[in-house]
């Protein structure tokens, strides 16, 4: 069963008084819920220190609760267009686990439930009225909380009513919860699968949470001919190391998932304790990427506040440039630290 009050968490842990300074009646928090899974692996401190509160989301008040701004781009009251070419739609509020990093936390967790019929087709009508959305990220909460009758639904209206739009299946229960991907649930996307394609996006902080079970649920999308990237979350006390993020993006590229995103944490209310400096995140990038290939390197980016749009964040190897002889020269950096000149 699913640890959901502090009691149950204190039978299995022995709790620091961070910890126990959590008060989940608090404004900026989220509820407390732990999968099974997710307890299997509370003894590595960078799982606890994503999934156990700390009385520091109490304590930060410094922050907006919707950064981005999304309230302020609401096409339909479940869909957010934030960007032209893409939009994001709340399936439902409800996860598996409660990051204690979520960025959403206004509305993740606040018993709104899964999205109506009337919600669904309303974004789904808003969409096709919106010819320059191509995208569309079936997100919440976590889309795979809802039952298959459910998702069955909601992909048939989305895919009646905007055939040729790409839909992104985003969840962290791979990780979390990996024994709800089942093989029926597999078979009722793959129903869907005619006009645009489906894609899956995990988020997977640390190596460790790609377990056997977690590989082998996300092998079944992929297997099917769905895509799988990683976006990842760059967390103090979790993965903020240039070793613990190698071996995540190499162990992503070994169960056939693409690093995709690196994000800076966004600037929540009740997260701060949880956020990396820019300045630390960009020296980190520059390290792992003297260390992965294109393929195993994530962007490194930041979703800027007040609805901004994400921004990619990396080390400048470009340093000028020069004539010499009556021709132009660049002058870069390399990643190894040496000079070199690239003509014009």
């Amino acid at each position: 069963m699913a640890i959901t009050e502090m009691a149950e968490l204190s039978a299995i842990l022995k709790l620091t008084d961070e910890e126990k300074a959590w008060n989940p009646d608090g404004a900026n928090t989220l509820p407390l819920l732990i999968s099974d899974d997710v307890e299997e692996l509370l003894d590595i401190p960078a799982i606890r220190r994503q999934f156990v509160p700390s009385g520091k989301e109490n304590d930060d008040t410094t922050c907006s609760l919707d950064p981005q701004e999304e309230k302020e781009h609401q096409g339909t009251e479940r869909l957010v267009h934030r960007y032209r070419n893409r939009a994001a739609f709340f399936t439902t509020d409800r996860c598996f686990a409660y990051c204690r990093h979520c960025f959403r936390r206004r509305f993740t967790g606040h018993l709104s439930g899964p999205a109506t019929t009337r919600e669904i087709e309303e974004a789904a009508a808003y969409i096709r009225e919106h010819d320059e959305i191509r995208e569309v990220l079936l997100t919440g909460g976590d889309l795979f909380t809802l039952s298959d009758e459910k998702i069955d639904q909601m992909l048939s209206i989305f895919k009646k009513e905007c055939p040729a739009v790409i839909l992104r299946l985003c969840t962290r229960s791979v990780a979390v919860y990996p024994e709800r991907i089942t093989e029926n649930l597999i078979e009722i996307i793959k129903k869907h699968m005619t006009g645009a394609p489906f894609f899956l996006m995990t988020q997977f902080n640390h190596g460790a949470e790609l377990t056997e079970k977690a590989v082998h649920a996300v092998s079944l999308f992929i297997d099917s001919g769905i895509p799988a990237y990683n976006q990842s979350v760059l967390l103090k006390g979790v993965n903020d190391d240039e070793k613990t993020l190698i071996e995540l993006s190499d162990r992503l590229l070994m169960a056939r998932i693409k690093p995709y995103y690196l994000f800076q944490g966004d600037p929540v209310r009740g997260t701060e304790h949880l956020r990396v400096s820019i300045e630390r995140g960009l020296e980190i990038e520059k390290n792992i990427r003297k260390e992965l290939s294109g393929l195993g390197m994530p962007q490194y980016t930041a979703d800027l506040p007040q609805g901004g749009g994400k921004v990619i964040l990396t080390h400048t190897y470009y340093r000028g440039h020069t004539i010499e002889n009556g021709k132009d020269r660049y002058l870069f950096d390399t990643p190894d630290g040496e000079t070199r000149y690239y003509p014009e």
